[in-house]
């Protein structure tokens, strides 16, 4: 009998034994990764386990607060560009008087939101989705609208062109050319890049949008100032808080309110057009240079919608070289490579490039290139009383023979200088003892050759003491000589006569001892104008 009951306690030792064993390896199961695996329902075993091992607590659901993913978008595609817009906002609102001012100061003019809208109607696609390609808020496609009303050829006082209002100085920054033949700073697509390339560089300075925005229309520097200004004196730094300028002080909530406005335009009674998600346009490749109204015309749009699409081609000639490409309504671009490919009525171009050798007059440019003056100063808006310096660049008529397309160097580089003329003067000098033709020229910086000429004597000849020399002066250079030096200025009230082609004075000269005016190149020495004893200054040419 003890032998049995000693057998059975050692049996229940074994057994109690295997228990305690099963239970350590079940708790240090429990607290391995890997069984933190098995826990969530992935059914795998550990390594020398037998069996899965379950989470002892009870499932509870997920809520949808629970559920955060960037990538859920709705099922539905946005019905129009107003909807895709509205969902793609993601700046912090502002909400102040002064937004409430702008909405009532647009919700009061329904006109005008009416013509920037329709107007924007073939921008505003390119632009969100270049906003939506880089996670940008769609929010900033409102921008042209705060800007330049949509308005691609706007230009404001301080010389910001386009609708995204680039200064010459910043559009060079962000590679927008601007040379004769094509201002980027009014193209669609070069001016909107650059744009968002801008704003994304000030959100990354401020990593604050509305401050962005301020920087945009005030200087990163300007903010900046701002904000080291403030900090120094212990305030906050948030856009509000900024002491700016009332033109970027009103800015952002221009901007808002037009934001809310697109978001519930029924609260303000505010009617937005119908803008289609859809491409307006598309590029075209341009191969050859070519008018603008051939362009328009093989196109079969509208000359006016041509230039609405480019209106960075601010000339009558698109310069393949520096207009690589062009926009076309989106059925159209087809028709325009249809027709241009068919096109056998002659040149694609009737307007070429000129390279200025030398400075001239617009006179004598004109006579050189087949134009008239008026003709060619409209069309290179060139302003009065003023020479073309050398190496400058303007539109001339492509004459038949012409078969070159512009170079690239002259495409990119062409640009158009100026330099006053210069104004001279009939003045009479009054001969010293011992003066010479030399020492006349010498005094007042001119060549003997002409003193000589122009008082028909030799260039060796000394004038009798109180004898009036002839010389034609620089009408400040005459100003200044007066005082003191001994000239006799000729008559103040005499009127200019009108610039002859080389600079000589013209036949109505005022004779000898009244005053004439004469314009030369800056660049060149004073024009040979010989006057006759006793009667006027004969013409000269070239």
């Amino acid at each position: 009998m003890k032998l049995i009951a000693a057998t059975c306690l050692a049996g229940s030792l074994v057994l109690a034994g295997c228990a305690n064993t099963n239970d350590n390896s079940t708790s240090s199961s429990s607290s391995s990764p890997s069984s933190s695996a098995r826990a969530g329902g992935t059914g795998s075993k550990v390594a020398g386990s037998a069996a899965p091992v379950y989470p002892r607590d009870a499932l509870s659901p997920l809520t949808s607060g629970q559920a955060h993913s960037q990538s859920v978008v709705t099922l539905a595609p946005p019905v129009d560009m107003w909807d895709r817009i509205r969902r793609g906002f993601k700046m912090p609102d502002l909400d102040n008087d002064l937004v409430r001012d702008r909405e009532q100061w647009y919700a009061s003019r329904p006109d005008y939101i009416q013509r920037m809208t329709e107007r924007s109607n073939k921008y505003i696609f390119h632009i969100v989705e270049e906003l939506e390609r880089r996670n940008m808020p769609t929010e900033l496609a409102l921008l042209p609208y705060i800007e330049s009303a949509f308005n691609p050829q706007a230009i404001s006082s301080a010389r910001a062109a386009g609708m995204w209002q680039f200064m010459p100085a910043t559009g060079n920054d962000f590679d927008l050319k601007q040379n004769i033949f094509r201002d980027d700073r009014r193209d669609v697509v070069a001016s909107t890049r650059a744009a968002l390339d801008y704003l994304q560089k000030l959100y990354g300075m401020f990593g604050d949008w509305q401050l962005a925005l301020a920087a945009y229309n005030w200087g990163e520097g300007s903010v900046s100032r701002a904000i080291a200004k403030n900090q120094r004196l212990g305030l906050p730094t948030t856009y509000s808080d900024l002491t700016m300028p009332a033109e970027t002080r009103m800015y952002v909530p221009k901007l808002q309110a037009v934001k809310n406005i697109v978001a519930n335009p029924q609260a303000f009674n505010t009617e937005l057009p119908l803008i289609a998600n859809h491409p307006y346009f598309q590029t075209v490749t341009l191969t050859r240079d070519l008018d603008v109204e051939l362009a328009a015309k093989l196109a079969d749009v509208r000359l006016e919608d041509f230039r609405a699409l480019n209106p960075a081609a601010h000339k009558p000639v698109l310069i393949a070289a520096g207009t690589p490409q062009i926009l076309l309504p989106w059925d159209n671009a087809a028709v325009f490579q249809r027709n241009f490919d068919a096109y056998s009525q002659g040149q694609y171009a009737s307007w070429t490039a000129w390279v200025v050798p030398n400075t001239m007059t617009v006179a004598d440019a004109a006579q050189r290139s087949g134009m008239s003056e008026n003709d060619l100063r409209s069309i290179n808006n060139i302003p009065p009383r003023m020479l073309i310096k050398a190496g400058s660049t303007l539109i001339v008529p492509r004459g038949a023979r012409v078969k070159e397309d512009v170079a690239a160097v002259v495409a990119d580089g062409g640009h158009l200088s100026f330099q006053p003329e210069i104004v001279t003067r009939r003045t009479t000098v009054k001969a010293g003892r011992a003066d010479n033709v030399a020492s006349i020229a010498r005094r007042y910086n001119l060549k003997p050759a002409s003193v000589a000429e122009w008082n028909d004597v030799k260039p060796n000849h000394a004038f009798k003491r109180g004898y009036s020399v002839v010389v034609y002066l620089p009408v400040r250079a005459t100003v200044a000589a007066r005082a003191g030096t001994g000239i006799r200025a000729t008559s103040h009230a005499a009127a200019p006569a009108p610039a002859r082609r080389g600079g000589a004075p013209s036949k109505s000269a005022a004779p000898r001892g009244a005053g004439s005016v004469v314009k030369v190149p800056a660049s060149s020495k004073q024009q040979v104008v010989r006057e006759k004893r006793g009667g006027t200054p004969s013409k000269k040419k070239r």
